[in-house]
């Protein structure tokens, strides 16, 4: 987890790679409180997907279908509108703040055999990780997604 901590941080503060030959980082750090709620759930899409498939991984998955099988039972907007009332008494101020934002934020149309508010949801919670992980805020990513792999799909420990 350290290589990709020191990865991460080294692409978003913008800062120049140390190894020859390497390239740059991009130019300009970001400016996560300003950024459309639209981008930060894009990102926060991208850390979920990724830390799921890592995890069905870690648990001794490795086919592809039944990766995929999986993955989506987990990333489809039923599943992340759970996880996110479960996560809800765990959360700062800021972050309850910041994922009311997020639910309450007009992102796109609603995808084919999802619910409105499930959306909404799934929507704020990828509002959070995606603010988190544009922050570098590393630890308590880490133990938003902790918690968020502690229970299965249907909420139901190690499913």
């Amino acid at each position: 987890m350290e290589n990709w901590r020191r990865f991460f941080s080294w692409l978003l503060a913008g800062r120049e790679k140390e190894e020859e030959g390497a390239g740059a980082a991009p130019s300009r750090p970001l400016q996560t409180e300003q950024l459309p709620l639209e981008t930060l759930a894009y990102i926060g899409d991208a850390v979920y997907e990724l830390s799921v498939r890592t995890y069905l991984v870690r648990q001794g998955l490795y086919r592809g279908a039944d990766l995929h099988r999986e993955a989506v039972k987990r990333v489809r907007a039923s599943a992340q509108a759970q996880k996110l009332t479960q996560l809800l008494g765990r959360l700062t101020e800021e972050e309850r703040e910041l994922v009311r934002r997020g639910r309450n934020a007009r992102i796109g149309q609603v995808p084919r055999g999802a619910r409105v508010m499930e959306y909404r949801y799934s929507t704020a919670l990828e509002v959070l990780l995606g603010y988190l992980f544009l922050k570098g805020e590393w630890d308590r990513l880490e133990e938003i997604i902790a918690i968020l792999a502690a229970e299965g799909a249907d909420g139901h420990p190690g499913q």
